[in-house]
């Protein structure tokens, strides 16, 4: 089926196409793991893993999909310098070699976020890398190298610069965002990594050593330069090593836009002279109960804050893929709500689907509902859409009513569909579960919605009532099991 995305380089929707036949090389801007991977982070992920699902399962392509790992900038540094407040007990004691501290404290957060995604059912084995950027540094250097010896950078005080100005007589620059050319100060630099548009100016790829800060040796042009690539420069060499250029799509938040992709684009092309990839894929903010997500609101929310709270990371993952990628989300613990029922709804339905067939049953047509949210999904991944199709149908096909070969092709196209959104489990009920009556599975989620609202005393008046019935609740961290005594 033909794939087309929205490429945020034209601004309008292209079928796409690899380069390679059959392989889409993918590239995906990663976390910068200084501390716990936000709600609005892990939507980006989640757009991520849904493009290569749908690139895989819809289009019936291979994906080579490369997501770094960001353990050198501005934030990484501060968090891991002596007497730094994010420093934890977990990361050991801290020492006297700045890389060495850098290394402790950005892999504990490394650690955390595989953690998080693998909660979310983003698999690691669909990665084809997940690459440090400290393990990248020789390739940073030949970049910057290549951009200076082609008049595109220039030392100054020990840092090395891209020349916006000599760039802008050759290429535009504000390609993914329009750059306002009364921001555009010539001759200023810029020397942090993240800034606003009203700041453009010379970037910095490569910053000189400070002290205190990590640093890598770097000879230029027989000038020793020692320091620590900007961050811009970093995604740069990482896609050109590991996936070559140009590759097929970059993803991202749309908050990279600019600065970090205008300048990757600007690198790339200044560096290696190739545009670096076809397609840019970039999915909106995220909102939390209406309003921006913020520390000082109280609704800034880690995936490990939610589960604390008593939320299933699929139901969590299962909201958040509802919602069109290129419209913002407004995450609501209502909405999780509706998402966990509806997951339970067709999880039922999957049940009934295993179990046996009246010798009279319904004949439906599958394919038809395969190809409409198959569809859906292959038009720039539209979510909405494809969810609509799928409950329409659903609400039309009762499961219990449906002959042998109709259950046997639902089964197989809820596998297919099952392979993109990930939340269900294609199986039947195990022995002890399908003999617990409907009314006590229903006594057993209302009880579980208790503990949810903190309505202690309620939810264990249920569980006496279910205990009474002949059945055990086994509390679990993100919900439950039922199993008869």
């Amino acid at each position: 089926m033909r794939i087309e995305l929205f490429n945020t380089l034209s601004h309008q929707l292209e079928p796409f196409e690899p380069l390679q036949p059959k392989l889409v090389r993918m590239y995906t801007c990663g976390p910068t793991v200084y501390d716990y991977a936000h709600i609005g982070n892990m939507r980006a992920f989640l757009c991520a893993d849904l493009l290569q699902r749908v690139l895989r399962v819809v289009g019936g392509y291979q994906v080579r999909w490369v997501m770094n790992i960001t353990d050198i900038d501005d934030k990484t540094i501060r968090g891991s310098a002596p007497g730094s407040p994010l420093w934890r007990p977990e990361m050991g004691e801290q020492t006297d070699d700045p890389l060495e501290n850098l290394r402790r404290y950005t892999r504990f957060y490394e650690q955390a976020f595989l953690e998080d995604i693998a909660r979310l059912h983003i698999r690691r084995e669909d990665l084809f890398a997940l690459p440090r950027a400290t393990e990248y540094i020789e390739p940073m250097q030949e970049l910057v190298r290549r951009i200076v010896a082609r008049g595109f950078g220039y030392v100054a005080a020990g840092s090395v610069y891209f020349d916006l100005s000599a760039w802008r007589q050759v290429a535009r620059y504000g390609r993914l965002l329009p750059i306002d050319p009364a921001h555009i100060k010539p001759g200023a630099r810029v020397d942090a990594d993240q800034y606003e548009r009203e700041e453009v100016s010379d970037f910095v790829l490569w910053k000189g050593r400070k002290p205190g800060e990590p640093f890598w040796d770097f000879e230029l042009n027989g000038q020793q330069l020692p320091g620590r690539p900007g961050w811009h420069l970093e995604c740069s060499a990482m896609e050109y090593t590991l996936l070559g250029l140009p590759f097929d799509i970059h993803t991202g938040g749309i908050d990279l836009r600019f600065p970090h992709h205008e300048d990757e684009i600007a690198q790339s092309m200044a560096g290696y002279g190739i545009d670096p990839t076809r397609f840019w894929v970039h999915n909106e903010f995220l909102e939390v109960e209406g309003q921006k997500m913020s520390k000082s609101l109280g609704n800034f929310f880690t995936l490990r804050d939610l589960i604390a709270r008593g939320l299933d990371p699929l139901d969590i993952r299962f909201a958040l893929l509802q919602a069109h990628y290129r419209l913002p989300f407004n995450f609501t613990f209502a909405g999780v709500e509706a998402a966990r029922r509806a997951r339970q709804r067709v999880q039922e339905y999957i049940y009934q689907l295993h179990e046996p067939a009246p010798p009279d049953g319904l004949s439906v047509e599958v394919a038809a509902v395969r190809a409409e949210v198959f569809g859906h999904l292959a038009q720039d991944l539209h979510t909405p859409k494809a969810f609509a199709a799928f409950f329409r149908f659903l609400n039309a096909t009762p499961a219990a009513e449906l002959d042998a070969e109709s259950r046997r092709q639902l089964l197989h196209f809820l596998s297919e569909f099952n392979l993109i959104v990930d939340v269900w489990e294609i199986a039947p009920r195990t022995p002890r579960q399908q003999d617990i009556p409907a009314e006590i599975r229903e006594l057993a989620e209302k009880r579980w919605q208790l503990r949810l609202q903190r309505r202690y005393a309620e939810a264990d008046a249920l569980r006496e009532r279910i205990q009474r019935a002949g059945y055990v609740i086994k509390d679990l961290r993100d919900g439950y099991i039922l199993e008869p005594l």
